[in-house]
């Protein structure tokens, strides 16, 4: 199991090669402009619930982006101290930037 963080926006490339290794099982937080990859509606929320992996947006950068109140039901949004704590849990981390 494995905690992925994705910092880019959903029309890069990181998004799709994340996406490729992304199991059930595994946690993605979603950050910086990773926040628009849970935009509710979109196919990047889609394909991200289809994935079978938990959904996590960081509350700060979807507050900042203005999308907080858009994100798709499956995605848990976490503060701070949420993003530690999943980082406890999950002992392996893949960053995509």
């Amino acid at each position: 199991m494995l905690l992925h963080t994705l910092s880019r926006s959903p029309a890069h490339a990181a998004l799709r090669d994340c996406l490729a290794v992304l199991a059930p099982g595994d946690a993605l937080l979603l950050l910086g402009d990773g926040v628009y990859a849970a935009l509710a509606g979109s196919e990047a929320a889609a394909l991200l619930a289809d994935s079978g992996a938990s959904l996590f947006v960081l509350d700060t950068d979807a507050a900042l982006a203005g999308v907080r109140e858009c994100l798709t039901p499956h995605a848990i949004l976490v503060d701070d101290d949420g993003f530690v704590a999943l980082s406890e849990r999950y002992s392996r981390q893949l960053a995509w930037y």
